[in-house]
């Protein structure tokens, strides 16, 4: 087996037997602000698999998304039964939800994917690689695309958008 499956297996059995280093990973993320720029990714492995390059215009930024069910806005124009529903199904996941923050943040950057690096009782915590599509060291195809994460061209986008299966029987979701 090679270096990065050991670091996988690593970091999957970090999570499952709840080690102290990942708790106190969390507890530390939990005091930061929601989008924070790192340094060097958490898992160098998922990292490599989704596009991370320790290249010059390789950008890894870790967002913090709450954790819970959607709450719906309060009803204008009186309390009507149609209207007064306390909850609402979510359209996006938390990934591509966490993606669109990161844009936002770094409006400069374009976001090449992202990958789950931890959750506690309150947040989830992802790491959004991103790329700046003006250095030399970024390939031509990334350059091209702007706005990956609000038009749901990342991973997390197309999979909430039912694109992971094409073919006869894969069914699209309604527009």
């Amino acid at each position: 087996m090679g270096l990065y499956s050991y670091i996988r297996k690593m970091f999957i059995g970090e999570y499952k037997e709840k080690s102290p280093a990942y708790k106190e990973r969390l507890i530390k993320w939990r005091r930061e602000p929601a989008i924070v720029m790192v340094e060097k990714p958490t898992n160098i492995a998922r990292a490599r698999y989704l596009g991370y390059k320790a290249k010059d215009g390789y950008y890894v930024v870790r967002v913090k998304t709450g954790k819970g069910r959607r709450s719906r806005k309060k009803p204008r124009g009186g309390r009507k039964p149609k209207r007064n529903i306390k909850y609402i199904a979510p359209e996006k996941s938390y990934q591509s939800i966490a993606e669109e923050k990161a844009a936002k943040k770094y409006s400069g950057l374009e976001v090449l994917n992202s990958y789950w690096v931890g959750e506690d009782g309150e947040n989830k915590y992802f790491e959004v690689i991103m790329i700046d599509p003006e250095a030399s060291t970024v390939s031509s195809e990334a350059k091209n695309s702007a706005g990956r994460a609000f038009r749901g061209l990342t991973s997390a986008g197309k999979k909430h958008r039912g694109l992971r299966h094409k073919g006869r029987l894969a069914k699209k979701p309604p527009r």
